[in-house]
């Protein structure tokens, strides 16, 4: 893989887990299920998507990454380049996937690894941004999971019109990793 997508990790590894419960079922309420994940990166969750037996037609990604949608594509997923919600029509969505870059800015990283790791000086800016635009994509009753990370700023969910559920945690040596599943 090429080395400027984003490997799977230990976050990637908990959306995966998690999914593989969730993921039947949603598709007991709705077999129809749309499925979007906003930077896609290896498709490790689009191929966990797929093999929980999500109709392949009703699995879309974005990245921001132009290697990581080529690669995606080329695993056979409808993938495009989008920064977030970007380039996405006014689709709607009953799940929607985001593992944000989630770390605050950290100036001694080199730029070319920041766009892979920091979601803004304090480290969630870019989640609230995809929190915001994520609402005029998700049906009525949609999810949307994400992770956060103790060495970023917390996210006022119910400020930002969300029911908010800890899903699942990991703690890693420095910092733990929070699975959130929000809806409108």
């Amino acid at each position: 893989m090429n080395n400027s997508i984003y490997s799977p990790s230990e976050d990637s590894f908990l959306i995966e887990k998690n999914l593989k419960k969730e993921i039947p079922k949603l598709l007991m309420k709705n077999k129809d299920l749309k499925f979007l994940e906003i930077g896609a990166g290896s498709g490790i969750i689009l191929k966990t998507a797929l093999n929980s037996k999500i109709k392949k037609e009703n699995i879309f990604a974005t990245d921001i990454n132009k290697s990581a949608v080529e690669h995606c594509k080329k695993l056979g997923f409808n993938c495009i380049y989008s920064n977030l919600f970007e380039k996405i029509p006014r689709q709607k969505f009953d799940l929607v996937v985001f593992n944000p870059p989630y770390l605050p800015e950290d100036k001694n990283e080199p730029k070319s690894s920041r766009m892979i790791t920091t979601g803004g000086k304090k480290g969630n800016e870019l989640t609230i941004e995809f929190l915001k635009q994520a609402k005029s994509h998700l049906n009525k009753n949609s999810k949307v999971f994400t992770i956060t990370s103790s060495l970023a700023k917390n996210i006022d969910f119910k400020k930002l019109k969300y029911k908010s559920k800890k899903l699942d945690t990991k703690k890693l040596f420095f910092e733990e990793l929070i699975l959130w599943e929000l809806n409108i």
